[in-house]
């Protein structure tokens, strides 16, 4: 399998996406797809192939697990990273002849996983979200038996992947586990940050350093161009990605800061939803976020509502961005309204240039038409 993918890889330099642009439905992949076949008809074997959620973090260590089951029992296995754009059609596999195909982290688009189980003889997914328990219940009626959709919103991906997987390498009589013991620690207790972030609970202390530390990580996560992921995940620690986030946020939250010189009033949908202060970031949008939650605290502080917003020129009109510190607080209502969205603590939208006007408290005499802060 590695050869293969070293050998796509120095093919795929100078080559776009089938459609245009670069893409995961690329010539390498499709490429990558023909060698396996090639080879696995050579041999005789049956195929198995995964194709996993990308950039998603739990996706790829599903497919890590994944690829050390199939290493161990030497089955020819091909890992294929899965996006929404130019995603892999069913007929991509229909004559790869294809014994098992894995989804992780997904189940694909509209009936993706329900043509693919008509010419292979198992699908498997796994997946963790809400949205996709609510499409199986509306599917289930046509599931077929050869298509098995473990949907399971207590664990993510990952992790309900290593344990299908390690319980399916005991089941073929090897007790070793798909990890060393070093290696069992170390991943064990970074699934422990990935499923706290995926299932949106919160619930570990530094949860918000380990996001930011592994952020970097999701532009990594394509086998096809980077053929060492598997490699690199296993090396990864929690610790050394909570101290790298550790780091980031305070430096973004120390520039935030320098920047929040000449906040202004204004108000909130024309002062239906209260008054809060506001900052420009033209030119440091990459900081909206904590920019907004510094002046959400100042704006409690000076006798207003616990938001603040960061508000910027986007394609013509006013991107705003609102942030809070206040739980009890919830921005997206405003955001809604204008056509926008997000969570309580978090939301944003755009205005046209007349309607921000009308928010600009008018004791302040510099806006987006007067001069630049």
């Amino acid at each position: 399998m590695y050869r293969i993918l070293v050998g796509i890889r120095r093919r795929r330099r100078g080559q776009e996406a089938v459609g245009g642009g670069k893409g995961f439905r690329s010539e390498a992949a499709l490429d990558a797809i023909r060698c396996f076949v090639e080879k696995g008809r050579e041999q005789g074997d049956q195929l198995h192939v995964a194709l996993y959620n990308y950039p998603s973090i739990s996706g790829a260590y599903a497919a890590l697990f994944a690829s050390l089951f199939h290493s161990k029992l030497r089955l020819p296995f091909l890992p294929l990273p899965f996006s929404s754009f130019h995603p892999f059609k069913g007929e991509d596999f229909k004559l790869a002849d294809v014994k098992t195909c894995y989804l992780l982290d997904f189940i694909g688009p509209k009936d993706f996983s329900l043509e693919l189980s008509k010419f292979i003889p198992r699908v498997i997914a796994f997946d963790h979200h809400q949205r996709t328990a609510i499409r199986i219940s509306k599917m289930k009626e046509k599931l077929p038996s050869n298509l098995d959709l473990q949907v399971d919103s207590t664990r993510c991906s990952a992790r309900a992947a290593f344990d299908y997987f390690s319980a399916e390498l005991i089941g073929n009589g090897d007790s070793q586990g798909l990890l060393n013991l070093g290696e069992l620690e170390r991943v064990k207790y970074l699934l422990r940050y990935i499923e706290d972030s995926d299932l949106c609970h919160r619930k570990l202390h530094d949860i918000k350093h380990f996001n930011a530390g592994i952020k970097d990580l999701h532009a990594k996560l394509n086998c096809i161009v980077n053929p060492h992921l598997f490699d690199q995940l296993l090396e990864i620690d929690a610790s050394s990605l909570i101290a790298k986030g550790r780091s980031v946020l305070v430096s973004r939250e120390n520039a935030a800061n320098t920047f929040i010189k000449n906040p202004f009033k204004i108000h909130l949908g024309r002062g239906l939803y209260g008054e809060c202060l506001a900052v420009r970031s033209d030119g440091n949008s990459n900081l909206s976020h904590e920019i907004s939650l510094e002046l959400s605290r100042r704006s409690s502080a000076s006798g207003l509502r616990p938001i603040g917003a960061a508000v910027f020129m986007q394609r013509g009109n006013v991107k705003v961005c609102l942030r809070s510190f206040d739980s009890m607080t919830d921005t997206s209502e405003i955001a809604r309204v204008y056509g926008g969205g997000g969570k309580p603590s978090s939301s944003s939208f755009t205005l046209r240039m007349d309607e921000y006007n009308l928010w600009t408290s008018v004791n302040v005499p510099d806006s987006f038409a007067g001069r630049e802060y």
